[in-house]
């Protein structure tokens, strides 16, 4: 079964120094229809102005990802961890039992632009931890790269939880397929560009919902990248 949800459809909120668009009901976006899908509970495609950004602020047993795209985000929390994440990182926050944390972008003249992942974890009271990874252009040209996985596979983050995250970039000819477990939710969001999964044509914002599917196939790819979960039901 597929669902196309279009980027248009997402909630929105322009708070000035903040231009948010949540795929799932988040803060004063509520759509009793999309509360989240599977153990995916937040995409949130978030632009930060220069200057500006979340002062601190609380989280508990939720693994939280952030996957920047241009511009760089400031991340600094009580564990100790101040870092820059630039594109092509994959960070990692597991809240578990409790962790503060601030996300500034200090780039003058810059708009940082990033998607905020929030996934239910499986173990819940977990000291917080935090990891961040690089993964190269050439690594996720043509493919689906496990950016995120619950044992760190292939070199990816480690999430407690019971999922996995793909990203790849597609182009011209290159596609790439990934078989999927129809017992499980595979959701795809196109980051950006424009791209075909599984006949359907997507634009940047837009996402495919597959339920009970068996394989994914990305063709037609124009500048496309794009973002796979694998989810339990």
């Amino acid at each position: 079964m597929l669902t196309v949800r279009k980027s248009q459809d997402r909630g929105h909120a322009d708070h000035g120094w903040l231009n948010s668009f949540h795929s799932f009901s988040f803060a004063g976006y509520y759509d009793p229809a999309h509360m989240g899908f599977g153990n995916l509970r937040v995409i949130n495609e978030d632009r930060i102005s220069p200057g500006t950004g979340f002062g601190t602020h609380g989280h508990r047993d939720m693994e939280i990802i952030s996957y920047v795209l241009s511009g760089e985000l400031a991340h600094k929390d009580s564990m100790g961890n101040v870092k820059g994440i630039p594109p092509g990182d994959v960070q990692r926050m597991s809240a578990g039992t409790g962790v503060q944390h601030s996300e500034f972008n200090h780039a003058a003249g810059q708009t940082t632009h990033f998607l905020q992942i929030w996934i239910e974890p499986n173990v819940r009271g977990i000291p917080p931890s935090y990891e961040q990874k690089t993964f190269a252009e050439v690594d996720k040209r043509g493919v689906l790269r496990l950016v995120a996985s619950p044992d760190g596979a292939q070199g990816s983050v480690k999430i407690h939880a019971d999922a996995a995250l793909y990203a790849g970039l597609l182009d011209g000819a290159e596609s790439a397929t990934l078989a999927l477990n129809p017992a499980r939710k595979t959701y795809v969001h196109l980051v950006r560009g424009a791209l075909t999964a599984n006949g359907q044509a997507l634009s940047g914002g837009d996402a495919l919902l597959m339920e009970k599917e068996t394989i994914l196939s990305l063709t037609d790819g124009r500048g496309a990248e794009v973002l796979v979960f694998d989810l339990a039901a």
